[in-house]
């Protein structure tokens, strides 16, 4: 009766079948490795935000790299912007998708070291980007800021090209080595997005707390991929049920069809 399991398309269905089952048990494992890393990368975020602000001296100095467990730190340095000398990173988005530019200004602390400040969005206020455009002025004098903690940007990690010969005073990543290069000063290592003082009249706007990743949504579709392998064994029994059925039938139809006619 399952002779027919034989036959080059059903031999084929079968491979077919077996290889399935394997690569949607794997892909059930990739999509909960996925969902752990993501649950912690919102835990480590969700740690990072809660931590008491500390002096920025303390994670960071000149050359530092910044790590993913200093991320998103909040931290608080002391000193004075140094705004002859700010500049605008381009082709940033506000939290409406709308294109523009992030303030980046130096922040001179007491020891003469540079931290670079994300002081948030702006509107491109002309018809162009090449244009520098106009950028509200923050508190002068000494003061204390606070902000994240954030790595340098590079285009291997955010896939922004770092475009050469651009207008005066823009850049394309925030990057303290080549800050420091460009102001010939002793910068700390990464910058801050602040978060306070709030500016006057919202502008620049600053930038957003980051987001937390769906991780549930990864263990769905762990879940699903692994009703999948489960389905195909089912589905194969089915098939070849029903295919046995229809011959079984197809053979009785002809067995009638070649007995003689009763006189």
């Amino acid at each position: 009766m399952y002779r027919f399991l034989l036959s080059r398309q059903w031999v084929i269905l079968t491979l077919v079948s077996l290889l399935l089952i394997p690569t949607m048990i794997r892909l059930g494992f990739w999509q909960m490795h996925r969902y752990d890393e993501r649950t912690a990368r919102n835990q480590l975020v969700s740690d990072a935000l809660t931590a008491a602000a500390v002096p920025v001296e303390r994670l960071t100095t000149p050359g530092h790299t910044v790590t993913r467990d200093e991320r998103y730190r909040s931290v608080t340095a002391t000193g004075s912007f140094d705004t002859a000398r700010e500049v605008v990173v381009r082709r940033r988005v506000n939290a409406d998708e709308t294109v523009g530019f992030h303030v980046l200004t130096p922040f001179v602390l007491t020891d003469g070291t540079v931290l670079l400040v994300d002081r948030g969005w702006i509107p491109a206020d002309a018809a162009s980007q090449t244009a520098f455009p106009k950028v509200p002025a923050p508190p002068a004098g000494r003061l204390t800021v606070t902000g994240r903690l954030m790595p340098d940007e590079t285009t291997a990690a955010s896939g922004i090209k770092d475009l050469k010969g651009l207008p005066d005073r823009q850049v394309m990543l925030i990057n303290s080595e080549q800050e420091a290069r460009r102001l010939g000063a002793r910068v700390l290592g990464g910058y801050i997005a602040q978060t306070a003082p709030e500016p006057k009249g919202d502008t620049p706007e600053l930038v957003g707390r980051p987001g937390s990743e769906d991780a549930a949504l990864n263990y769905a579709y762990a879940i699903q991929w692994w009703l999948f392998s489960a389905g195909v064994p089912i589905g194969w029994v089915v098939l070849v049920r029903r295919e046995a059925r229809d011959r079984s039938q197809a053979a009785a139809r002809e067995t009638e069809q070649a007995e003689p006619a009763t006189v």
